[in-house]
This record gives C-alpha cells, sequence and structure tokens, in this order.
C-alpha cells in the first residue's frame, strides 16, 4: 500500500520506527517531515499528507503530534478527509472498519513504538465492514462538509 507519514516535533522518532516498521511489511512509505524537533504547527503536516491522500499521490496517512488530538482535529477540517484518533490496536482497526478512516492519528508521547506499530497494522490489516449502519454514518459525516449543513436531528 501507498503511504505517506507526517507530524510536527514530537513525532521524529516514533515516525522513523514506524517508516521501519510499515516498509518491513512491504508497504511503500513517503516521508512528509518533520525530521527534527525544533517546534513547528502540526496543522501544516496535516494538510500536507492530507492533501496526498485526496491527489491520490498516497492510498492512506499516518500523522503523529504529542497526543494525537490536535492533528487529527487539523485533519478533519479538511473536506473528504476522515481521521481516526486511535490508541491502541483496537481504536486503530475500528477508525477502519466503521469508518473508513483513510487517515490515522497517533501520539508519539502516548504511544511507544511497539504499540504505535500494533495499532498502525490494525488500521491497515482492518476490513471495511460494508453494512448500511456504517455507510449510512459515513455518508452523513460527508454530508457534514456541506455548507450549512446541520445533519438530521437526533
Amino acid at each position: 500500500m501507498k503511504l505517506v507519514i507526517a507530524g510536527d516535533h514530537a513525532s521524529p522518532a516514533l515516525k522513523r520506527s514506524l517508516i521501519h516498521h510499515l516498509r518491513g511489511r512491504g508497504h511503500e512509505v513517503e516521508d512528509l517531515g518533520t525530521d527534527g524537533e525544533a517546534s513547528v504547527d502540526y496543522p501544516d503536516y496535516a494538510a500536507v499528507a492530507c492533501k496526498a491522500v485526496l491527489d491520490g499521490r498516497a492510498e492512506r496517512a499516518v500523522l503523529i503530534c504529542g497526543t494525537g488530538i490536535g492533528i487529527s482535529i487539523a485533519a478533519n477540517k479538511i473536506a473528504g478527509i476522515r481521521c481516526g484518533l486511535a490508541h491502541s490496536p483496537d481504536t486503530g482497526r475500528l477508525a477502519w472498519e466503521h469508518n473508513r478512516a483513510q487517515v490515522l492519528a497517533i501520539g508519539a508521547r502516548v504511544l511507544d513504538a511497539t504499540a504505535a506499530s500494533a495499532t498502525v497494522d490494525a488500521w491497515l490489516d482492518a476490513r471495511a465492514d460494508e453494512g448500511p449502519r456504517h455507510l449510512n454514518r459515513i455518508g452523513k459525516i460527508a454530508a457534514l462538509e456541506t455548507p450549512c449543513s446541520t445533519g438530521s436531528k437526533a
């Protein structure tokens, strides 16, 4: 699978470990930065990685910041992107099975390299649930990207 990976200044060590792991599993991985620990802004890295997915340069993207929270929020502001924040193999798997999140965010200060690899593997290995329940919800998420859309009332 063609993947891109990007993150802020909290990400370099974990990013390098994940790239090595993913390439070892046969994935093509493009590193979109950052490579140093000087402070950078995670929305910039979320934008470049999500653009690669939307443009078809990559099938999926992994994003990393300190907790994964900020970079996932930034990614989810980009129309056409569904980014799941995962902190375990189960949440990684469900991000794809239930939400078809083509972007996964993780936290470098939350997961060690082993847990991060297991979480990303679970996301990549998961099969999408084709049931109408999840497809309906994915459609409703997409509808929220339309200006003035408020979705249905609960």
